[in-house]
């Protein structure tokens, strides 16, 4: 996996595990969990290019 990917998700995945115990039980969890990382895998391409200049 390249540093930039890695990074972002890390970050990402980093963030969410502070936050995750305020959101409740395992669905809330798993179903919030889903949205973001719909999300992140859809910035990633526009952050990227933010990064590198492309």
């Amino acid at each position: 996996m390249e540093p930039i990917s890695l990074t972002f998700y890390a970050t990402v995945c980093g963030l969410l595990s502070v936050v995750a115990p305020r959101f409740g039980g395992f669905l809330p969890r798993l179903l919030i969990g889903a949205v973001v990382g719909i999300i992140a895998a859809l910035m990633l391409p526009a952050i990227r290019g933010l990064l590198t200049g492309y």
